[in-house]
C-alpha cells in the first residue's frame, strides 16, 4: 500500500511551519552496515533512484526508509537452549541462576544480530504546500516521518476538522479517548453519515467496528440490520468501510483517517503523474468528507 500503487492508507496531517527550501539530502537513508551495532536506521529517499525531491513549486515527493535490526525470537530462544545447556556442563550443576540465563540471552541476542538482515518499512509521502500526505495510518510510523521532517523545520500535526475548530468534542461513557488527535465527534458524524446518500456504509460487504457500555464489536457482510440495532441502543460507531460514487475506503472514526482507499485512475508512464491523479482523488474524498462534517457539526453535541 501507498500513494502511488494499489490501495492507500492515508493520513493527512498540516504543516503549520516550514521552510521555503527543504534539504532531504541532508537527512537522507544510510543503510545499516553488517555487524554493525545499529539498531534502526531512518532517512528520506526520493521516488526513485535520481529523482528530484521537489515535483513543483512549493511541492515535494519523497519516501522514508525505516530499517530495523532485530534477531528472529524463535531463533534467540533455541540459540539460549544451546548456552544454557552448555554452561550446565561447564560448571556441572542443574541450575542456571536467572542473572545468568539474562546475561546468556543478551549473548545470544548479540551474536544472532551479526548475522540479521535488517527489515525495511518504506512510507511514501507527499508535502503539498502545507499539507501532509503520509501513506500511512500507523501511529509509530506517522510519528517518525513527523520526527523527520522536524529535523528540517517542518513542524507538522494531525489534521482533523475538531483540531481546526480548536475545541474539545463532547464527553462519551463509552469511549475512552486516549489521544489529543481523538475525538468522539468522529463517532458522531459517522452515526449521522448512516442518513446520508453521497458517503454511504457498505450494506452488503460491510465491515464495521462498534463500541458498547460492555464489548467491542465487530460487523462483517450484510451488516445494516444488526449496525442500526447497536446504534439505537446507544453504541458508537469506531469505524466502517464506506463508499461514494468514486472510491471505496475504510474510515477510522476517531483518528479521522482512511484506509485500504481504492481510487481508480488511468494508465500513466511517469511517477509523478500517477501520483499527482491518486493524491487530487484522495484529495477529494477528504474534501467531501470535511464539508459533510461541517454540516452535521450543528447536531454532533446532542
Amino acid at each position: 500500500m501507498g500513494l502511488i500503487t494499489g490501495s492507500a492508507s492515508v493520513t493527512r496531517c498540516i504543516a503549520t511551519s516550514r521552510p521555503d527550501s527543504l534539504d532531504f539530502d541532508e537527512y537522507s537513508f544510510e543503510e545499516i552496515l553488517p555487524g554493525s551495532t545499529v539498531r534502526e536506521r531512518v532517512g528520506f529517499l526520493p521516488f526513485e533512484p535520481g529523482a528530484q525531491y521537489q515535483i513543483g513549486q512549493h511541492r515535494w515527493a519523497f519516501r522514508v526508509r525505516i530499517d530495523t535490526l532485530k534477531p528472529d525470537t524463535t531463533a534467540v530462544q533455541e540459540y539460549l537452549k544451546e548456552l544454557i545447556r552448555a554452561e550446565k556442563e561447564a560448571t556441572g550443576t542443574p541450575y542456571v541462576h536467572p542473572r545468568k540465563k539474562r546475561s546468556l540471552k543478551q549473548l545470544a541476542e548479540e551474536e544472532l544480530l551479526l548475522k540479521a538482515t535488517p527489515r525495511s518499512r518504506v512510507i511514501e509521502c507527499c508535502l503539498d504546500d502545507h499539507t501532509v500526505w503520509i501513506g500511512t495510518t500507523s501511529k509509530t510510523h506517522i510519528g517518525t516521518v513527523m520526527g523527520q521532517l522536524y529535523q528540517m523545520g517542518v513542524v507538522s500535526e494531525f489534521s482533523t476538522p475538531w483540531m481546526n475548530e480548536g475545541k474539545d468534542g463532547p464527553p462519551s461513557e463509552i469511549i475512552d479517548v486516549s489521544e489529543p488527535w481523538q475525538s468522539v465527534l468522529g463517532c458522531r458524524f459517522l452515526r449521522l453519515l448512516l442518513e446520508d446518500s453521497e458517503v454511504a456504509i457498505e450494506p452488503e460487504s460491510g465491515a464495521v467496528r462498534l463500541a458498547t457500555r460492555d464489548a467491542r464489536i465487530t460487523l462483517a457482510g450484510a451488516v445494516m440490520t444488526d449496525l442500526l440495532r447497536f446504534v439505537e441502543r446507544g453504541a458508537e460507531i469506531l469505524g466502517a468501510k464506506m463508499a461514494t460514487a468514486d472510491a471505496t475506503f475504510r474510515f477510522d472514526a476517531l483518528n479521522y483517517r482512511l484506509g485500504s482507499l481504492r481510487v481508480e485512475t488511468e494508465g500513466h508512464e511517469h511517477w509523478e503523474e500517477i501520483l499527482d491523479e491518486r493524491l487530487e482523488k484522495i484529495a477529494a474524498v477528504h474534501d467531501l468528507l470535511d464539508q459533510k462534517f461541517a454540516a452535521l457539526r450543528p447536531r454532533m453535541e446532542k
